[in-house]
């Protein structure tokens, strides 16, 4: 019991019975005006008791329908009741079914508020008229209406103070159990559903999966132009002086890099604003069609990429021409960043096969001895293994005699066949 009274919480769940009790004395002062004037109508007696019923229960329950009462009441049991619930912030209500059940909840609330509420001004009432009798003079009658007492003025008043702190100790110990109570059932009553639950679980796991796609498209787009942009400037840093020519490809072909960065950056932020305008239009996502300037801008900073092209990719689903490009830049960063070597002597060759068993992408360059093995970390690779696992392909990355070697497989149905190159 004393760990109780000593709780914050249980007073916090006093005040929100107060507020109940509040709310049940705003209906009584405009339900009594309404009654009285019923009873001047001179209606018959059944009909006035029938309309009267009606008056009385109906603005609590039109009120506890309002959508932004569910908001309001949440806020309230999260800040003085002390529940959580799943959804937060709890919303308002948006079905008829979370109409109904906030209306029940604010009628038990109002119910249960009321009757902590008229204890409550009993006990503080009469409370503080006992706590003064000992100090009243001797002789003193009627403490109380209808109470006929004769104070003595001697120790024998003293059950009355005693009297007033045993009601208010009872009275905050009920209130924390009706409290308790009510915490319990708010998640059942304003929380979700086990249906609206799984609504919510599914909207947080489509929320989260797109906010992965974006941030592998921001990893892959923007860290391959970075990559690039630091070999390339490396590369003109160092002949500068000897081959103005080659430093001055290399920063065009950095400008070129990082406008397209800047470009898939503006990309993906406007796909994460929340104020873009329906109808507003984004960049397009980069295809295999897009595959030529990626090998040209990665060439230009010196490093030698060999491609070899074996069936139509124009016929491609734009899903699979999309993440295979990815695949393929992601790829040529890995090679960019790992190889351990300069620029102007890293090579890479990649070989792209599309036939009847699908799509096959392998990327291979050498690398220098001790250089650490990637094929277990790094969110690159990560990245690559999550495209693939949504095409349902297959991944395998790995050294193989000091060469790194990334091959992927895509499951593709191709009706036609014609070899280009």
């Amino acid at each position: 019991m004393a760990n109780v009274l000593m709780r914050g919480a249980t007073y916090l769940r006093w005040v929100y019975l107060l507020l109940g009790a509040a709310l049940v004395l705003a209906f009584i002062l405009v339900d009594s005006g309404l009654v009285s004037l019923l009873d001047e109508l001179d209606m018959p007696h059944v009909l006035t008791v029938i309309v009267a019923a009606i008056v009385v229960a109906a603005p609590p329950l039109v009120l506890g329908a309002l959508p932004a009462v569910r908001e309001v009441e949440g806020i309230a049991v999260e800040s003085l009741l002390g529940v959580r619930f799943e959804e937060r912030p709890l919303g308002p209500s948006r079905t008829w079914a979370q109409r109904r059940r906030t209306t029940l909840w604010f009628c038990v609330h109002l119910v249960a508020g009321g009757f902590v509420g008229i204890l409550s001004t009993v006990v503080f009432g009469i409370g503080a008229v006992l706590l003064a009798a000992p100090f009243r003079s001797p002789g003193s009658r009627d403490l109380l209406p209808g109470v006929a007492y004769e104070v003595t003025g001697r120790w024998t008043d003293v059950w009355m103070p005693l009297a007033t702190i045993v009601a208010i100790v009872a009275l905050f110990l009920l209130s924390s159990a009706i409290g308790a109570l009510l915490a319990y059932a708010a998640p059942r009553l304003l929380g979700p559903t086990p249906a609206e639950r799984i609504q919510l679980l599914e909207r947080r796991t489509a929320t989260l999966a797109e906010r992965n796609r974006l941030a592998r498209e921001l990893h892959d787009s923007v860290g391959h132009a970075l990559s690039l942009v630091t070999i390339q400037a490396a590369a003109a840093r160092r002949v500068l002086a000897t081959d103005p020519a080659f430093a001055e490809t290399a920063l065009a072909a950095m400008e070129t890099s990082a406008r397209a960065a800047l470009a898939d950056l503006d990309h993906v932020l406007g796909l994460l604003r929340d104020d873009r305008r329906p109808g507003s239009q984004t960049a397009p996502q980069a295809t295999l069609g897009n595959l030529t300037r990626l090998v040209e801008a990665t060439r230009a900073g010196g490093i030698t990429v060999g491609v070899r092209r074996t069936g139509d990719l124009e016929e491609l689903p734009a899903a699979v021409s999309r993440e295979a490009y990815r695949i393929i830049q992601e790829g040529l960063t890995n090679a960019i960043r790992h190889a351990g070597r300069p620029a102007d002597e890293l090579s890479v060759d990649l070989v792209i096969n599309l036939d009847e068993s699908g799509l096959r992408l392998e990327l291979t360059n050498p690398v220098t001895a001790g250089t650490p093995d990637h094929s277990g970390g790094g969110r690159g690779l990560a990245g690559i293994r999550e495209r693939v696992a949504v095409l349902r392909g297959t991944v395998e990355a790995g050294l193989v005699a000091g060469t790194w070697r990334l091959a992927v497989t895509l499951p593709v149905a191709v009706t036609t066949r014609s070899p280009s190159r």
